[in-house]
Formats: structure tokens, C-alpha cells, sequence
């Protein structure tokens, strides 16, 4: 049975309403006799607190928002198929599928802010689903949150939607230019922000990360830190001297709760302060691993299209967007953030790395055990294990 903060009974959408269960809604005889009486009676009675719900809040990058608004003093609501790996007194679970408008609209009950995180990648099985969530499951929340007077909606998007960038640095000012569905689908829902803004008066902020690291991070970088740990060599592609930023999943949150705090439309590119290039990165966790693997750089062109055509057949991990910019540089000015957000961030690309690495270290024997989210599980190699054993053939 799942507790909610805010007001009289209401029947659960996807997860109580298909075994016919109801939520309880605490009274003040219940406050009185529950251990967050305090903070209970101020949401009660007076508001005070903020609450907010977390779509896709069980899954990597949503457990560890989840956590930093709840230190920071907010009730949060996790809206998801799965369960959350923590608890806290102030958190509450909901099951549910954010294609399911009921659901979305009981999610929505008493919410003050909506971090929308929900998204398939292009790495999930589940390839009917990918535009039905990212985009039609985009439009359910953003319909229901202005019918309810949602206080503020941040939209986690991505920096899919530029492409391979002509130029850079790139700002929000630069054109977006999608090259493959992900980046597409991403752009897609800024636009359906963006129309409920112009339209209906949603208060909006989109928030465009950089490729997102930190510990508990798996999924496709996990492949990287296989072949580190045993010692094989590493490919870059055309030398790898392109420089690439990233951001920690922790400076990506406190972002997109600055974001949240500030009225009015805007948009943020978020990233690293601190990068260089792909080499000069896999350089660090290769000398801070000391097992002896090499770095080995092969062409761009022919690379790309065997890894498209062995991704369009199911024989390899990778999707379009890795084949597209491993070998890209691509990196964000975030001055726009640091300025109107305060953004500070703590972690430079070489930091994060590292930190994500020793993690993998500590708790590789328990892998594989990350629930639904494609970023909290390792992926299976397939034909891109074959990879590091071609490269011992390149001299060098």
C-alpha cells in the first residue's frame, strides 16, 4: 500500500487501480501518529514545503534527483514501473506508466514541480514504445500538469538534439539538428514544452546535458571499463584528439533543481567545466587502472559504418548517437547556467571518470541487478567484444 502526503482518498491509476486498491490520504489523527508529523502537518496545513514528482525516478539519473531534493527538504513522489533502490520518510513510490493519462493525472495530485525524466533510448527492446514515451508520453504530463497548475516543469533533455555540431562551443542559442531518432524524439518533447508554454502559460525549463556520468553508472561505458580492467586496448577514432565534455549525474541535479527555482521560460546546456579531448580521457582511467592497456586509433568513416550496420542487425550494443560522436567533438559553453542558475559544477571529465571507474571496481560481482533502467545495467558486449583482439593487429 502506498502512503501519499496530500489530501482525501484517491484511487491509484496503473498500480492500485488494476488490483483495486485505494491510497490511503493521511488525516491529522494520522499525522499526529506518523514519525514525519512535523513536516506532514506543515504540507497539511500550510504548504510551506515543496513536493515534487520525479517521472522516471527509479532510474539512474532520477534515483540520485530523487535523493538531492530530499536532502534539501522536499517531499518527493517517484512515478515509475519499478520501485526505487532507497526509501526515506519522505518519499513516496507510485507505479505507473506515464502513457497512462489517469495515472499521470493521480501522479500529479498535490505536486508543486514535475522533473520529467521518463525517456526509451534507442538501446531498449521495446522499439514500439520509443516514440509512445518519448514523445506521446510527454505530451500525457505536459497536458495534465497545465490542467492541474503545476507550479514549475523541468524536462531533462539531451544533447542529442544538435547532432554532430558544425561548431563549437555550442550554446543554447545554436540551431538544433537531430541526426538519428533519439536526438529527434529529445527535440520532439522540447517542442511540446515549448507549445504548452506559448499556449497555456506552463512554466517551462529545459535543461540539455552532456553524456552523463558518475558512480552507479553503467550501460555502454561499462564496456569501456571491461576492457581497462583486463587490460586490452581501447579504440578512439581518427586519433582521438576531438574534445568531448561530460556531466556528473550530481552536478546534473543540482542544475535541474536550480532550474526549478527560477520562474520563467528558459533553456540550459549543461556540462563539465573542466574537459580535453577523448584520448587525454581514456589516457586517465587507463594510467589510474595500471593494467596496462593501450590506447589505438582507427579510422572514422569505415568504423561508423560497420558499427551502423552491426547495430541494425542486433549484433552490436551501440546506437546511431555513439557510432555518430565517439569521434566528434562536442562540448556545451555553459556560461548562460552559471550565470542565471548559479551553476557550479564540481567535477571535471577526468574526476567523474575515475570516480565512475572505482565504482564499477567496487561493485562489479552485482551487476546486472539495476531493474528497469538501461543506465543502471551492464549491456551485453555482442560483436563488439571482438573489437579489442582486431586492435592487437594495428601496431602501436
Amino acid at each position: 500500500m502506498v502512503k501519499n502526503f496530500f489530501g482525501s482518498s484517491v484511487t491509484s491509476g496503473s498500480a492500485g487501480a488494476e488490483h483495486g486498491k485505494t491510497l490511503q490520504i493521511p488525516t491529522l489523527r494520522w499525522v499526529r501518529q506518523s514519525k514525519t508529523s512535523i513536516m506532514a502537518l506543515v504540507i497539511c496545513l500550510g504548504r510551506i514545503v515543496k513536493t515534487a514528482l520525479v517521472t522516471g525516478g527509479s532510474g539512474y539519473f532520477g534515483e540520485l534527483l530523487s535523493k538531492q531534493l530530499l536532502r534539501q527538504g522536499t517531499y518527493v513522489r517517484v512515478f515509475d514501473l519499478n520501485p526505487p533502490g532507497f526509501s526515506h520518510p519522505n518519499l513516496e513510490f507510485l507505479k505507473g506508466t506515464i502513457l497512462d493519462r489517469n495515472a499521470v493525472r493521480q501522479a500529479l495530485s498535490g505536486i508543486d514541480k514535475v522533473f520529467h525524466n521518463v525517456a526509451q533510448v534507442p538501446l531498449a527492446k521495446e522499439k514500439d514504445l520509443f516514440w509512445s514515451v518519448n514523445c506521446g508520453g510527454t505530451q500525457i504530463i505536459v497536458d495534465e500538469s497545465v490542467a492541474t497548475g503545476i507550479e514549475k516543469f523541468v524536462y531533462t533533455s539531451s544533447s542529442a538534439v544538435f547532432g554532430a555540431p558544425k561548431s563549437n562551443p555550442v550554446t543554447e542559442e545554436t540551431e538544433p539538428n537531430p541526426a538519428e531518432d533519439y536526438g529527434r524524439a529529445k527535440l520532439a518533447g522540447e517542442i511540446i514544452c515549448k507549445e504548452a508554454m506559448q499556449r497555456d502559460g506552463l512554466d517551462v525549463a529545459i535543461v540539455r546535458p552532456r553524456t552523463v556520468l558518475g558512480y552507479g553508472r553503467q550501460g555502454v561505458v561499462q564496456i569501456l571499463f571491461d576492457w581497462v580492467e583486463r587490460g586490452l586496448d581501447i579504440p578512439v577514432l581518427g586519433g582521438g584528439n576531438n574534445k568531448y565534455q561530460f556531466v556528473h549525474s550530481d552536478d546534473l541535479a543540482s542544475a535541474c533543481i536550480a532550474a526549478s527555482n527560477v520562474k520563467g521560460f528558459a533553456t540550459y546546456n549543461i556540462g563539465a567545466a573542466e574537459f580535453g579531448t577523448m584520448r587525454e580521457l581514456l589516457q586517465v582511467v587507463i594510467k589510474h587502472a595500471e593494467t596496462g592497456s593501450r590506447i589505438k586509433s582507427i579510422p572514422m568513416g569505415p568504423t561508423a559504418l560497420a558499427a551502423n550496420l552491426a547495430s541494425a542487425l542486433g549484433l552490436s550494443p551501440l546506437g546511431p548517437y555513439h557510432s555518430l560522436m565517439y569521434g566528434r567533438a562536442m562540448y556545451f559553453d555553459i556560461s548562460k547556467a552559471q550565470k542565471e542558475l548559479g551553476y557550479a559544477p564540481r567535477y571535471s571529465n577526468s574526476q567523474m571518470m575515475i570516480e565512475t571507474y572505482n565504482w564499477y571496481q567496487a561493485n562489479r560481482a552485482s551487476l546486472g541487478k539495476g531493474g528497469g533502467s538501461r543506465h543502471k545495467a551492464p549491456v551485453k558486449q555482442q560483436l563488439l567484444a571482438l573489437l579489442p583482439y582486431a586492435l592487437r593487429l594495428i601496431p602501436g
